[in-house]
This record gives C-alpha cells, structure tokens and sequence, in this order.
C-alpha cells in the first residue's frame, strides 16, 4: 500500500520532500503555490530537475498535486469561469512540468445556476484544459465533496455526469475523501455501509478509474454536510471503519493520502502509525516436521 500525506511547501519544494523523505512516505500530494492566491511563483528548470530527482530516487509515487481553492470551474459567471480557466490551465501546466502523476481538482459551485449548468461548465472547463496541453500525461481527479452549500461533487452522479461530457475521458479520474463521504451522507462508518458505497461507485462511476484515496477522520457527525477532517480514529468515522477502509480488497493498490490537521510536528507521524497499525499483514505458514 502507498501512503503519505499532504506535505507543506513552506520553504519551497525541496522542503516538501525533505519532510516527505523523514515521514518515510511512498506517495505525497502537495499545492504547487498558496491555494488561495492566484499569483505562483515560476517553476525553474533546476527546481523542477532536482525536485523530480530527489522524489523518485525516494521511490515516492504518486505525486499529487491539489488544485488551488480559489478556482470555481462550474462558476455560471462568466468573468469568475474564464478566470478559473486560466489559473486551471496554468495549473495543470505546472504540475505537468513537476511530473506530478495527478491533479486534484474540487468541481467547486454554480450556485442559483443550478447542479446543469455547474456540470456542464466543468466539463467544458476540463475539456479547455486537455486540449491546452494534450500530450500531458497528467490525470485530472475530480474530488468527492461533503455537499455543504451550493457546491456540486457530493454525489458520484455528478462526479460521472462531468467526466461523461469530457472528450478524453481517459485523462479523467477519481478521488474519494473519506471525511467527505461520511459527511455527505455515504455510511463508510459501518461494514454494511462502506460495501453499499463502494458498489454504488463501481457501478455509477467504475472502481477502475478510482486513483487516490483521501483518508481523513471526519470533526463531525455523519451526514452534516460539513468539511472537517479530523485524526485518523479520533472522529465520528473511527477506528474499526479505517481498518476495514484501508484492508478492503477493493482498494487494494489505490494509494492513500492524509490530510489529518497539523496543529504539531507530532500530528503527521502519529496519524502515519495509526494506518500503519490497522493494515492487516500477510500470516506467515508453519510448516510441520512431522
């Protein structure tokens, strides 16, 4: 199983994987620039070299890089959608550069528009992007949300009506946040209810285009229809759903990625071997002398 976190930039990105480097990840996900700012600072040669590097001689794979909030791809207006475009565009292109195996990307709200329109214009926004750069080998995972306000991607419905409508479906994938899930209304907290989520996915959307794994305890009760992530086994999720989540055969080979907060040093580590202890090892055989 690969695991890691979302690791900071904060210094740069050599930084990052310095701090992926001493939390022994195999896979990370990072912003490639603040993600409420539309100003990045550019991606030099020599940063992108040393940074892809030093990840693969890590053997960390995937990358994942995660969209900036502030971009709103079903916005109806038409002056916020062209700009969610361009800094969209602007993304997928940095991350293409880092090598970054995935884009992370929330649909975001169309608002009194209407749940249409909002996926028309992500799909039409998406559509814009891969026709940008379309030898990229980067893959756009769109991202369940908890479903709070107006926004679109809290159901898998509207996650595969936005991917049907795109021409290179093959460059579009998932990934499912289980906090999200929890809060939106998918019962992952019971064995029952994470088999019915699970089969509800393959069939409304297909397991075989599920990429990425956000493995998140969530602050608040089941079906709230709000986004707070919370410690792996300390929220209303728990323990024992993280240990049938992270040992279910369906998942097996979908790397997973932490976004538990970091209010101390001692929060990702921690986090880290609470998965770790849950993950279910191969018996060893005794074999008889008799």
């Amino acid at each position: 199983m690969r695991l890691g976190v979302h690791v900071s930039i904060a210094g740069g990105l050599q930084e990052a994987i310095g701090r992926a480097r001493r939390l022994e990840c195999t896979a990370m996900q990072i912003f490639s620039r603040s993600p409420r700012s539309g100003k990045a600072t550019p991606l030099s040669a020599d940063l992108v070299q040393n940074f892809d590097r030093e990840r693969r001689s890590l053997g960390i794979e995937p990358l994942a890089v995660h969209s900036p909030y502030i971009i709103n791809l079903a916005s109806a207006q038409e002056s916020v959608w062209n700009g969610s475009v361009r800094l969209y565009q602007e993304e997928y292109q940095r991350c293409t550069l880092l090598n970054a195996q995935y884009l992370v990307t929330h649909v975001g709200t169309s608002k009194d528009a209407g749940e249409e329109v909002g996926v028309e214009q992500v799909a039409k926004a998406m559509g814009r992007t891969l026709d940008f750069l379309p030898k990229s080998p980067l893959m756009i995972l769109l991202e369940n949300t908890a479903g709070s306000g107006q926004g679109l991607g809290h159901r898998f419905e509207q996650l595969a009506s936005i991917r049907n409508r795109v021409k290179a479906k093959n460059r579009v994938g998932f990934c499912l946040d289980t906090a999200h899930l929890f809060a939106a209304g998918y019962s992952i907290h019971t064995e029952e209810g994470l088999e019915a989520t699970l089969q509800d996915f393959d069939r409304i959307i297909g397991l075989k285009h599920l990429r990425l794994v956000h493995l998140n305890d969530s602050k608040v009760p089941f079906g709230s229809k709000v986004d707070r992530h919370w410690h792996i086994g300390e929220g209303h999720i728990g323990t024992a759903a993280f240990k049938r989540i992270v040992n279910h055969p369906d998942l097996r080979g979908v790397p997973f990625i932490l976004e538990t907060p970091k209010l101390t040093e001692a929060d990702d580590p921690r986090n880290l071997a609470m998965v770790h202890s849950l993950i279910a090892r191969p018996s060893r055989r005794v074999l008889s002398h008799t």
